[in-house]
């Protein structure tokens, strides 16, 4: 930090403690906690209390360990190649009891007259997004440790007026409440999907008397056919890694691009020479290709993701165990097909064929003896719209998510370094 003011380490005891945390009891009396582990820790340093693990813990231990609100917890052992251990969450829960895992210390604020929980929690965030914590980080057996020691003699903050240290802490928590409201507006939109899914995949948009088929009810004048009569699936190529490139315009779509329905070419791309895509013209995908990922884990719903292809300045090669999508019907939209292969009325049949006794292949013969539905030309394009108005609006917040997090990522650099000062500045607080 570029304070001009008098700096105190975490290590000073006389305005902070570190606490270590604890794990299952052995020893009665036991409690039940909620334990916060590393996979409660989200991207904007908030705690995700849908998986939190309850335990029965030691009395004596949860005594000196349970959380308070103002903690800061930290993630000591963890992390990974792209994600450096150091991140910190903030707890600011009243009811329950809560303590914190083995892996993770809490930092707690002695004196809150000379510095602010929130102020203290960002000046960390700043200090793990910068990249502080990465020199102070020790690798045994694939785990990563973070250097404690170091970490507290490292982490310091400016003892200035705890007026401007909470202006600080306003402004930055305005940002991220905004960004978890526009947060809760993608989950709604998502879970609003899902339902309106199974709605119109069983009852339609015309009010029709239904029928049972193999795959449950449909509208009575709906037709229900194998997928292999309307579709064509065409396998990827296995493209040898040696021949790999380390930049080029050419990259390699593999399963783990097409992660939760998802594209994201940033997931350990793999480029060839662009004179692949004359060579292998045949596996060079196209604007509005539909593309499925057939291998996974045996158990996880972790495969059998579909996407659409957008216009994308690269060219992208069809891996092996990924397959492309052709609709060969002109009964089969292909827009009402790809959000049919994303519904559970499609997953729920599609799971079980899956082969394998850790990693779950699919395969295109089975599935194309599975079942899809064909409504009328009209109803089809219709369902499609509805679905497609839900992606463009998830699409437009998450663009306004985007851009709220470069907003915070500027401003908490900007504000915990003093190139920006709120000292002077009149906020409504």
């Amino acid at each position: 930090m570029s304070w001009s003011e008098n700096m105190i380490q975490i290590a000073d005891s006389k305005h902070f403690e570190t606490l270590n945390g604890l794990w299952t009891g052995k020893k009665a009396p036991l409690v039940e906690a909620g334990v916060i582990r590393n996979t409660n820790f989200s991207p904007c340093g908030e705690i995700d209390y849908s998986n939190i693990a309850y335990l029965n813990v030691e009395v004596k231990q949860l005594s000196k360990r349970q959380l308070e609100v103002g903690d800061i917890i930290l993630e000591r052992s963890g992390g990974g190649p792209k994600q450096p251990v150091g991140r910190v969450v903030f707890f600011d829960r009243e009811d329950g009891v809560f303590s914190f895992s083995n892996f993770t210390s809490a930092i707690r604020v002695k004196d809150k007259q000379k510095f602010d929980p929130r102020f203290v929690f960002y000046g960390l965030m700043e200090l793990y997004q910068s990249g502080q914590t990465e020199d102070i980080q020790r690798r045994t057996t694939g785990i990563r440790n973070l250097d404690f020691t170091a970490y507290k003699e490292r982490a310091r903050f400016p003892k200035i007026p705890l007026p401007e240290q909470k202006k600080i802490s306003h402004v930055l928590s305005t940002v991220q409440r905004a960004i978890e409201a526009q947060e809760r507006i993608i989950q709604t939109t998502t879970e609003l999907k899902k339902a309106l899914m199974h709605k119109l995949f069983t009852e339609g948009l015309r009010n029709e008397p239904q029928k049972q088929s193999e795959i449950g009810p449909v509208p009575e004048s709906w037709e229900v056919v194998d997928l292999g009569d309307v579709i064509n699936l065409f396998a990827g190529y296995a493209f040898k890694s040696a021949e790999g490139a380390s930049e080029s315009n050419t990259q390699l779509l593999r399963m783990g691009n097409l992660y939760q329905n998802a594209l994201d070419l940033d997931r350990s791309p793999i480029f060839y020479p662009d004179s692949f895509a004359d060579t292998y013209r045949r596996f060079v995908l196209k604007e509005g290709d539909l593309v499925m990922s057939l291998t996974g884990t045996t158990g996880k719903e972790d495969y059998g993701f579909t996407v659409k292809i957008p216009d994308t300045v690269r060219n992208l090669l069809l891996n092996q165990r990924v397959t492309r999508i052709d609709v060969t019907d002109h009964r089969l939209h292909k827009d009402f097909a790809h959000h049919f292969l994303l519904s559970r009325k499609f997953l729920d049949y599609l799971y079980p064929t899956a082969k394998g006794m850790k990693q779950a292949n699919l395969s295109t013969n089975a599935i194309k003896k599975l079942k899809v539905v064909l409504p009328g030309e009209a109803e089809q394009t219709e369902i499609a719209l509805c679905f497609k108005s839900l992606d463009q609006k998830v699409a437009v917040v998450g663009r306004k998510v985007a851009a709220l997090r470069d907003l915070f990522r500027t401003l908490l650099h900007e504000l915990m370094t003093a190139k920006t000062r709120v000292h002077n500045v009149a906020l409504n607080m």
